[in-house]
């Protein structure tokens, strides 16, 4: 992991490889941002049009090298564009200076250290920056045989950053600085098992991955085996599972602040790789189906960054794990299957098997009555359809709920966009043989899909849905702070979600 550190040093003498500044596009060209007062001082106020000759504008995700001047001890000044110019009175958002931190961390891969001279008003500030910073520093070579030779890997992610203008002794920033440390390591953490090829991470190996963890971390962790789901009655996992070698298993991962806190259930959904079973995905839709675990990686790492931030509320993830295989013994379209909950399930798309496994962990979830439930999965492509790859679908039977959650999305950096439970949908859903089938009709499919997942939800508690499908996984090049591949899209609004309720926020 990239080490951090907040400094008070001047810029002129910090020991880098770089020094980052910040240019906003401004009405007349670009305009350096605050924080790189020393750096335009060196080039005798001119910085900016230095930069405009280069061609840079201080457009957002823009990245501009120049050689350092005289007298400074780090070779090379990089300067991000942060994108539009605040208003009067007004300062750089927080998004902002996440994404041009994460990508100048990305350009300045194989460097040893870079100090970050980006704007701070506040602490809040130095935790953007620090954030950004270490999400875009993230690389995946686990499998790459030049990666673990340091001699030949020269794209090696960034070592050090050093953010100037930190107050090191502050509370403030030191709370900062270790919340972005707790957060992006465990988002990162949440990246690598998305990104690990499916012959690595079978249920019984996640399982084993969160077992570790919660021993790190003091934390109350169960595993239920096959032997353990079908003495249980959990039909739903156990029939997404039948055609793998692999077993599928239920896990459970608990933080406790302690008795009277509030509590929140978070349910992820992990089919560590999903062919589509019998009903099998056509040629070009299997390559990336090693990403359908996002849900339960953001759910582990939710759970694990609040009780390293020692968050007042409690915070139970359940890990639904099972792999998708067509076998001689893989549940069949037109099977029935006993869920947990006691419903019966027709199958008419054993592809549409990741609310199976969610709606055996939800109606398990509920039997603890916490005061909400919130299942993350890859479920749609519908949803990717309607809101595009980078922004997940909201859906919850409490529309105040819905809302607190989209505002923290917002808040993270994460897009997300409200999404309705139309009731006529519902009927779709009818089965001649069973309580319900697990498809209806194909127009509005993600909130078809939302609508059988309350069916599974206990009386009484409020719930949220969180398609994923389109954010999980960026196929496209990296932006932000954003990497190609796994993204641990949503363990932020999750964490935010806890720090708000710790608060009191949510009643």
């Amino acid at each position: 992991m990239t080490a951090l550190t907040l400094s008070t040093a001047a810029a002129t003498g910090l020991r880098a490889d770089a020094i980052v500044v910040g240019i906003a596009k401004g009405a007349n060209g670009p305009v350096v941002a605050p924080g790189a007062e020393a750096v335009d001082k060196a080039f005798d106020g001119k910085l900016a049009a230095v930069l405009e000759t280069l061609g840079a504008s201080g457009g957002e995700g823009e990245v501009t090298k120049l050689p350092a001047p005289s007298g400074f001890k780090a070779p090379v000044v990089l300067a991000v564009g942060l994108g539009g110019e605040p208003e009067k009175d007004e300062i750089f958002e927080g998004e902002a200076l996440r994404r041009a931190a994460g990508v100048a961390a990305r350009a300045l891969a194989g460097s040893k250290k870079a100090a970050f001279a980006l704007p701070i008003e506040a602490a809040e500030d130095a935790g953007a920056i620090a954030e950004g910073a270490l999400l875009g520093a993230y690389s995946f070579d686990a499998y790459k045989e030049s990666a673990q030779d340091p001699k030949t890997n020269a794209k090696a992610p960034l070592a050090e950053i050093a953010i100037l203008g930190g107050k090191p002794r502050d509370k403030a920033f030191k709370a900062e600085i270790e919340r972005a440390l707790a957060l992006a390591e465990e988002l990162n953490r949440a990246r690598d098992l998305i990104n690990t090829p499916p012959n690595d991470l079978n249920p019984e190996a996640f399982a084993a991955v969160a077992t570790a963890a919660a021993k790190e971390h003091g934390l109350k962790v169960q595993v239920l085996d096959v032997k353990a789901l079908e003495k249980g009655g959990y039909g739903g996992i156990l029939g997404v599972g039948a055609g793998s070698a692999a077993g599928p298993r239920l896990v459970k991962i608990a933080y406790s602040a302690g008795r009277g806190k509030k509590h929140l259930a978070f349910v992820g959904k992990g089919i560590t790789y999903d062919s589509g079973g019998i009903s099998l995905k056509p040629a070009g839709h299997n390559e990336t189906m090693k990403c359908d675990m996002a849900g339960a990686a953001a759910v582990f790492a939710a759970v694990v960054t609040a009780a390293r931030l020692k968050l007042d509320v409690n915070v139970t993830g359940w890990l639904a794990l099972a792999e998708n295989m067509p076998s001689g013994s893989a549940t069949r379209p037109g099977d029935v299957l006993r869920m947990y909950s006691g419903k019966t399930v027709e199958v008419l798309n054993t592809d549409a098997e990741g609310r199976l496994v969610l709606a055996d962990a939800i109606a398990k979830a509920s039997e603890e009555t916490p005061d909400a439930i919130v299942d993350v999965a890859t479920l749609t492509g519908a949803m990717v359809l309607a809101l595009g790859n980078r922004t997940f679908g909201v859906m919850s039977n409490d529309d105040a709920f819905r809302t607190s959650i989209t505002e923290f999305a917002e808040e993270v950096g994460e897009p997300s966009w409200p999404m309705p439970l139309p009731s006529h949908l519902r009927k779709g859903m009818d089965s001649a043989t069973a309580d319900i089938a697990n498809m209806g009709e194909r127009m509005g499919g993600g909130l078809v899909a939302g609508l059988f997942l309350q069916e599974f939800v206990g009386e009484g508690i409020t719930w949220a849905h969180l398609d994923i499908a389109g954010p999980a996984f960026n196929e496209g090049g990296p932006f932000g702070y954003t990497p190609k591949g796994g993204t641990g899209s949503a363990v932020r609004t999750l964490v935010k979600l806890a720090e708000r309720t710790a608060a009191g926020d949510l009643g």
